[in-house]
């Protein structure tokens, strides 16, 4: 595994922290019962786009493969 591909694993590695926080803020929001919709669509879109970055940086790891 060269310099890289081990930058590419500790990135994910942060996302995947960061993903998982923005789900526990979601959840934590949501049983709170003070529901702010705007705020829970917020936290939504960047967990989403947090998903988004994780699968691109995985793909990076994966091999060319030639069909």
């Amino acid at each position: 595994m060269n310099i890289e591909e081990t930058d590419i694993l500790e990135k994910i590695q942060q996302l995947r922290v960061q993903h998982r926080d923005l789900d526990d803020a979601i959840t934590a929001l949501m049983e709170t019962g003070t529901t702010n919709m705007l705020q829970i669509k917020r936290l939504k879109k960047q967990k989403l786009m947090l998903k988004d970055k994780i699968s691109m940086l995985e793909d990076e790891l994966l091999p060319d493969i030639i069909a």
